[in-house]
């Protein structure tokens, strides 16, 4: 009996990919075991934190990082540490932020739901732009005496979010001495993010570490300017600061560093050839008749968004013939027992490969055989 049966919860199949709401991602074995020795004794957690700080920063190019609970609070302390530095005086007042400097300019194309851990240190969002785009001008325009940051969200080889719009916002934060503040939380793969991101310039840069790095779901990371790491770490618990709430534990904080120096070149490009025969796997056994099974594969020339777990198989139905539309294909999945997770598009189910363990892509094709059985 595993120990989710023993709680009386149902395990899944996540055939979605990193989400958080799943779980995020399976932490890799040689953490899970780093972390089990980590439980068995004590350490200054200053100390660890300092440690581990130097490492990522070595992998990443920074100055200097810090290990946080999760990308979101990464944000979280980013915003703080722009705001306060390090003066125990200004971070022992916020929230009450009279006086701050405290507006973080955002594209509007960039606004997501994630982008609210801004504004939890009491700053306030000024958006630029449109849904559809922005300007360096745009950007300019709006700085005041109260601007304490531009954040930018990023998104691998999508236009404006790209690497190339973030240089163009890097300039005008140089220009007026303004910290560009990225959140890169689930940008891996490509591997090559977790250096070119900051050696676009940006002063602070975060990162998830339970994702594709396969660290613990609540963990993740900042790296960037030293100046502003000593600020975020300054903010960060064990100090009754900002951070104060967002603790990271000594097991996890080894647990991320052991994931990341297992996460390179050659783990990445072995993990992605996996997925690949995976997904030929639904070509070769769901492709039939009333069956048309796609590799889906994102195009960057076309600035087509190209992070995290690529190719994906598609599987579209003969709704006509079969009398089964995809949202019944994808209802009826998650009703299985195990639930099977996959992403419903308009016209077809996709599978991600990224987070299926051994022997699930069989269940689902198996799953999915009973069902057009029953259409």
């Amino acid at each position: 009996m595993s120990v989710y049966d023993a709680l009386g919860v149902k395990r899944v199949i996540n055939a979605m990919g990193t989400y958080t709401f799943l779980g995020g991602s399976i932490i890799l074995p040689e953490a899970v075991e780093a972390m089990r020795e980590a439980a068995k004794a004590f350490v200054n957690m200053e100390d660890l934190q300092r440690r581990a700080g130097e490492i990522i920063a070595e992998i990443t190019g920074a100055e200097a990082a810090y290990v946080t609970s999760g990308a979101a609070a990464a944000l979280v302390l980013a915003v703080a540490a722009c705001m306060t530095g390090d003066d125990p005086e200004k971070m022992a007042k916020i929230p009450y932020v009279e006086g701050f400097r405290n507006e973080v300019i955002l594209p509007a194309m960039h606004d997501n739901p994630y982008c609210r851990n801004l504004a939890i240190p009491c700053a306030k969002i000024v958006k630029v732009g449109s849904e559809e785009g922005f300007s360096p001008e745009d950007i300019e325009g709006a700085i005041t005496e109260k601007t304490v940051a531009i954040a930018f969200m990023f998104f691998t080889s999508k236009r404006g979010c790209d690497l190339e719009a973030l240089r163009e916002v890097v300039k005008v934060g140089r220009k007026h001495n303004i910290p560009v503040i990225v959140d890169a939380a689930a940008e891996l793969p490509p591997i090559e993010n977790l250096r070119e991101i900051v050696a676009a310039g940006a002063d602070l840069v975060a990162f998830s570490g339970g994702k594709d790095i396969r660290g613990p779901n609540d963990t993740g990371f900042i790296a960037g300017r030293a100046d502003l790491i000593r600020a975020v770490a300054a903010h960060g618990c064990p100090h009754h600061y900002m951070g104060r709430p967002m603790k990271v534990s000594k097991e996890d904080i080894v647990g991320l560093i052991v994931a990341l120096r297992h996460y390179t070149h050659e783990a990445v490009e072995a993990r992605k050839r996996r997925w690949e025969e995976i997904v030929q796997f639904f070509i070769r056994e769901l492709s039939g008749e009333n069956v048309r099974v796609e590799r889906l594969m994102p195009d960057p020339s076309r600035h087509e968004y190209s992070a995290q777990g690529w190719p994906r198989a598609k599987i579209i139905l003969n709704w006509g013939h079969l009398g089964l539309s995809a949202r019944d294909l994808h209802r009826l999945l998650l009703e299985g027992d195990p639930p099977i997770y996959t992403l419903l598009d308009e016209d077809g189910v996709i599978v991600n490969p990224q987070c299926l363990q051994d022997g699930e892509w069989e269940t689902i094709a198996c799953r999915i055989r009973e069902i057009l059985k029953m259409a």
